[in-house]
Parts: structure tokens; C-alpha cells; sequence
């Protein structure tokens, strides 16, 4: 048989009591010996801290409002009566503005020293400390940035700009200054190496690549574009893979924006001008001459040789009065020449009237006040079709700008439609409805 358990005494019990008691004696102690009594000891000192705490931030707030409002308001109207530029764009990118933020940042971390370790729980100083500077960083990279953007402001004042804008330069630099400022900060939040948030980095240079990619191609792109004059501000181009036909606006780090002519926004990649083929109208604006290419398809039943009576009208043509007197003496004069029988049509030279038409052409248009002189001038014909005889106007037109080139061109061409009755000629035109009635009608 098991022993019986024995059975719990008066005398255990008060045992147990006893120990407990002990207990709560020692930790009431343990509270009165060392909270109690360092709150007791330091309540001035809590006090004291409180004070501090309240002054150090009366302290910033007074310090921000006295750069932010009275000392950054004195130096706008110092630079509203300067004569120069750069110091308005200081204000317009609210450089002064932003640096007055450093002041209430330099007040608390001085005032930090001051804080005493609650509870010895943390070193209060060394946090504020911390979150002090890394407010400051915060502040040094937001006053860097508009810095940036003021450069690139004085610089877009110049002639150059146009030519080579630097857009995409100062927002990778911008970029690189908010990387290097967000290591620091954090480094300086954590109490972390600022080297180890680098080599992070650098391990991790793929993930990099691949984040920052259409940044990086943006920035080898620019450089380029920029070397090679490929596209200024303000330049016509084409690219009919992105649908884009208009003038460029900007040319930032990734993207160059376009207004097209239908006043539709465009944008297209930075680096896509490198790798794609496009098409800039710069050379043609500032060549000073747009050219004029369009062709009129004459019906070939119409070419014939000019008869005495034909040739005597067109003499009355003001434009032709001197090409028909030499052109009639250099056709008499050949086929006197080679006694030539000029009974047969065939035989000798002649004038035709496709030919007087051209010459005709080339004097009307060599006249014309909105012709380039110092371009090519050609009035020529192209291979026969099906369409009749293509007799193409090849021209430059001295006014540059679309509206009134196309005005120009419009003129010429209502004028050429007009008078081509006047030679015995017929512009080819494929039948319409009313012609198809006309014929089944026997007119």
C-alpha cells in the first residue's frame, strides 16, 4: 500500500503566509526605496524639464516665425527693387522660404542638452539630437533641389537653353541629391554607418537598374541629344510611331512633351528619339525656305503642237511675249539650218503647248515675291501614267510659317488650275456620276 499523503497542517499554512508576507513587504520596500523616493528627490527636476520643454518650443516657434515671416519679408522686397533675375528666381522657387527652416531645427537640438532621462528609461537628448539632424538634412535637400531649379531658370535665359536644354541634368541631379539625403537621414535615425545603407546599395545594384531604368536611359539620352543637336525646345517633329506631330515643350530626365498641331498633349520617351527614327522640320525653319512639292496630271489627248494661231495668242501673253519672240527665231533659225520641210507637222522644231504651259510656269512662278531664289527652282515633268502626264512644281516658298505657306501654295495652284483652259490643256480626272450621265445621255 502507498503511504497516505498527509494532510496540510495549521502550521504549514501559516508557513506560507508568512513567506508571502515577506514578499510583499520586500517589493513595497523595493517602490518606496527607488521609484517613490527618486520622484521624491527629482520632482524639481521633472518640473524643470517640463519648463524646458514648453521654452524650447516657444523658442523654435518665435525663431520660425521670425525668419520665415520678418527676415525672408525683408529680402523679397530687397529683390523686388533689384534690376537682376536670378535673385526673383530665388524667391519664385522659395529657396529663402525653405532655408528658414532650418532655424527652429538648430534651436531644438541645442536646447537638447537641456532634457534630463525620465526614468532612466532613455538619453532623450541624444533622440532629439537625432531627429533634429535629420530634419536639417531634410531641409539642406529640399533647399538643394529648388537651388537646382533656380539654375536651371537662369539658365533657360539664355540663348543656348534653346539649343541645349538641361532639363534632364538637373532632375538626375536632384535625384542623386534625394538618394544621398535619404541615406544620411536614415543613417542618422537608426545610428547606422552611413556606408552600410551604401554598400546595401551597391549589393543591390540590379534591383537599382531596374527601378531606375527609364531614369538612367533618360540621362544617357539627354547627353546625346544634347551633343548631337537632335531636339530643341520648340522644334517640329514627327514620329509616326508614338502619333506624334507637333512642336516639343519640354525635355525632362524621361519623357520630351509634345503639343501636337490638333492641340493634343504627346509625350514620348527621353531615350526614344535614340533608339527610334523621327523626323525634326528644324533645318527647314531655319533654312529660311519650305518647300513646295505637288504635281498636276495633265491629259496626254491634250498635248498637241502649237498652231500660227495659238502661237499668236500666246504672244500677247504678258509672261510668254519674250519666250515666244526667242523660242520662234531659234525654230526658224534650225530648221533654216538643215533645210528643213515645214509643210509636214512633224518635220523641224515646233512649239507645243505642254512646253509653252511649263515655260509659262517657270516665268509666273520666278516672279511670284513668295519664291526662295537661293533654293531649287524646277518645273518638271514626271513619267506618264495612267493618270496623264505629271507636270510637277518643285519650289521653295520663303515664308516659313504653315498658315501662310499653305495660303501660298493654294494661290499658286488656283492660279496654275485656272489657266491651263488657256494652253489647250485638260487636267486628267477620273469620271465622275456626271459624266457617266452625260455619256448615256449623248451629250
Amino acid at each position: 500500500m502507498e503511504d497516505p499523503v498527509p494532510e496540510p497542517t495549521m502550521e504549514s499554512d501559516s508557513v506560507v503566509n508568512t513567506v508571502v508576507e515577506a514578499m510583499t513587504e520586500s517589493a513595497d520596500d523595493w517602490v518606496n526605496d527607488v521609484i517613490y523616493q527618486w520622484l521624491d528627490n527629482n520632482v524639481s527636476d521633472v518640473t524643470g524639464m517640463w519648463i524646458v520643454i514648453l521654452g524650447t518650443l516657444v523658442a523654435a516657434i518665435l525663431v520660425h516665425f521670425l525668419t520665415r515671416t520678418v527676415i525672408v519679408f525683408i529680402i523679397r522686397r530687397i529683390v523686388e527693387k533689384t534690376r537682376t533675375k536670378w535673385d526673383d528666381f530665388l524667391v519664385q522657387r522659395r529657396v529663402f522660404a525653405r532655408t528658414a527652416h532650418l532655424a527652429p531645427a538648430i534651436v531644438v537640438y541645442l536646447a537638447a542638452t537641456l532634457f534630463l532621462p525620465p526614468f532612466f528609461l532613455m538619453d532623450l537628448e541624444s533622440v532629439i539630437q537625432r531627429f533634429a539632424i535629420a530634419y536639417m538634412i531634410f531641409t539642406v535637400v529640399f533647399v538643394v533641389s529648388a537651388t537646382f531649379n533656380v539654375l536651371s531658370d537662369i539658365y533657360g535665359t539664355f540663348t543656348v537653353a534653346k539649343h541645349n536644354p538641361i532639363s534632364g541634368f538637373v532632375q538626375a541631379a536632384k535625384l542623386l541629391v534625394w538618394v544621398v539625403g535619404g541615406v544620411f537621414m536614415v543613417a542618422e535615425l537608426t545610428g547606422w554607418n552611413p556606408s552600410i545603407p551604401v554598400a546595401g546599395i551597391g549589393a543591390a545594384t540590379a534591383v537599382v537598374l531596374v527601378i531606375f531604368k527609364d531614369s538612367i536611359l533618360g540621362f544617357v539620352a539627354s547627353i546625346q541629344i544634347i551633343v548631337n543637336n537632335l531636339v530643341n525646345i520648340g522644334d517640329w517633329i514627327e514620329m509616326p510611331k508614338f502619333d506624334v506631330d507637333g512642336d516639343v515643350t519640354d525635355i525632362t530626365l524621361t519623357t520630351i512633351m509634345i503639343r501636337n498641331f490638333d492641340n493634343t498633349i504627346s509625350t514620348i520617351p527621353t531615350h526614344a528619339v535614340i533608339s527610334e527614327s523621327f523626323k525634326n522640320w528644324r533645318g527647314m525653319q531655319e533654312s529660311g525656305g519650305r518647300r513646295i512639292k505637288r504635281s498636276v496630271c495633265i491629259d496626254m489627248n491634250s498635248i498637241r503642237f502649237c498652231t500660227d494661231e495659238m502661237i499668236a495668242r500666246f504672244t500677247k501673253f504678258a509672261l510668254l511675249s519674250d519666250y515666244i519672240k526667242q523660242k520662234q527665231q531659234d525654230v526658224v533659225e534650225y530648221n533654216q539650218k538643215y533645210d528643213i520641210d515645214t509643210s509636214e507637222i512633224i518635220n523641224g522644231r515646233r512649239l507645243t503647248n505642254v512646253g509653252t504651259f511649263r515655260a509659262y510656269l517657270k516665268e509666273y512662278l520666278n516672279r511670284h515675291e513668295k519664291i526662295h531664289r537661293g533654293m531649287t527652282f524646277l518645273i518638271r515633268q514626271l513619267p506618264p501614267s495612267e493618270r496623264g502626264l505629271p507636270l510637277e512644281i518643285y519650289v521653295f516658298c520663303s515664308d516659313t510659317s504653315w498658315i501662310n505657306y499653305e495660303e501660298v501654295q493654294a494661290d499658286i495652284f488656283d492660279h496654275i488650275l485656272a489657266v491651263i483652259p488657256e494652253f489647250g490643256l485638260n487636267v486628267f480626272q477620273n469620271p465622275t456620276g456626271n459624266d457617266f450621265q452625260r455619256i448615256g445621255s449623248g451629250a
